[in-house]
């Protein structure tokens, strides 16, 4: 029984929509890829690729980076609010 590799996760399909959101809250503090890649303590690598949808984080991840741009994982990630939606 083969064991799963402890390394990246590639998101299944982009998500554009997440990525963007997280860029536009990094620029709208100021910060750079590399000030955030440092404060949550990956590569500015995962960052780019966060930012490009192309990178699915763990939970613990997800929240780290939420917690630094001061919002939570559900305004980055979550689905975009439908109107009229309970």
């Amino acid at each position: 029984m083969r064991t799963p590799s402890a390394g990246p996760v590639r998101a299944a399909t982009p998500d554009g929509s997440a990525g963007t959101r997280i860029r536009a809250r990094r620029k709208a503090l100021a910060m750079t890829q590399q000030q955030l890649a440092v404060a949550v303590q990956v590569s500015r690598q995962t960052i780019i690729a966060m930012e490009t949808g192309d990178y699915a984080p763990s939970v613990y991840l997800a929240i780290k980076v939420a917690r630094t741009l001061g919002t939570t994982v559900e305004q980055l990630w979550g689905e975009p609010e439908q109107p009229g939606a309970v």
